[in-house]
């Protein structure tokens, strides 16, 4: 039972990494990508090509797949949201994001393969084993600390305090002479080297493998959701009930039901309370 327990935790920081991911994005853009789990895929994939088939060290690997995972939000924003914002008010994001999502993945599966294949071990002189092996305390420390650090970003930060203007409301924040475009690119930018830290620190337990977005992306939004968007800590919860939820139900019924008891999740906590644990409720003014 302390297995289950463990790698659910584990599990569900990914989980949770995904849907801070969301909340930097949705914070100046409103706007959830379908990328969102591409982003740690590739953290996952290029920090495993650069350690094991370049032969880099992991300093550089990790460098590697956050600058990768940055480059890709980026690019997210330029050629999937951007034009798209500035032609309509419409949700058409949810098209060009999803078709930038699936060219990724299929261009990934062409290059690296259709198979997971294993990460690198990021500290060989770890002795740890079990419960307590790296691939499930390093996930697990990564989320923390990217919670930790995007609070105090927020709170503490020029840039945070220009992301939260942003968020408030983008149009007054244009008036005040903010450059709303550049601060929501740079939100896309934040967002992808977060993916890719996340997918870089759980690629031993995922493993390099393309179709790993997609996954991460629908249990990142579930986990979004039940915590409450918007909300950093309520990202956190959310992964980790979810990744606890989808452990239990593996080892009680078998992994065939895992995504079913998540879905089953979401609906439930949107039928008793829309807005999520942790998120604010939105009153529409008349």
């Amino acid at each position: 039972m302390l297995a289950v327990i463990v790698s659910g935790l584990a599990i569900g920081a990914v989980y949770a990494a995904t849907a801070l991911a969301y909340n930097v994005m949705y914070s100046t853009s409103k706007v959830l990508s379908v990328t969102t789990g591409h982003l740690c895929m590739l953290g996952g994939v290029f920090g495993a090509w650069f350690i094991a088939g370049l032969g880099l060290p992991v300093p550089a690997g990790l460098v590697g797949a956050v600058l990768v995972g940055a480059l890709f939000g980026g690019f997210t924003e330029i050629v999937g949201v951007r034009r798209v914002l500035a032609r309509s008010d419409e949700h058409l994001w949810l098209l060009s994001t999803l078709a930038l999502a699936t060219m990724l993945q299929q261009a990934v599966g062409l290059w690296w393969g259709t198979e997971p294949k294993p990460f690198p071990r990021l500290i060989p002189q770890d002795f740890s084993s079990g419960l307590l092996d790296q691939k499930y305390w390093l996930p697990i420390l990564t989320v923390l600390v990217m919670t930790a650090g995007l609070e105090a970003f927020y709170r503490l930060t020029l840039w945070g305090k220009l992301f939260q203007a942003t968020s408030e409301d983008a149009f007054a924040a244009r008036a005040r002479g903010i450059p709303t475009d550049r601060v929501r690119l740079a939100s896309y930018l934040l967002a992808g080297a977060l993916g890719g830290l996340a997918g870089f620190a759980a690629g031993q337990l995922t493993f390099a493998f393309f179709a790993l977005g997609l996954t991460l992306t629908l249990n990142g939004f579930i986990a979004l959701a039940v915590g409450g968007l918007g909300s950093n800590l309520g990202a956190l919860l959310g992964g980790a009930g979810l990744g606890l939820l989808s452990a239990f139900a593996t080892y009680w019924f078998g992994g065939e039901y895992q995504q079913t008891i998540a879905v089953g999740l979401l609906m439930l906590v949107l039928l008793v309370r829309p807005e999520g644990l942790l998120g604010a409720r939105r009153v529409r003014p008349v």
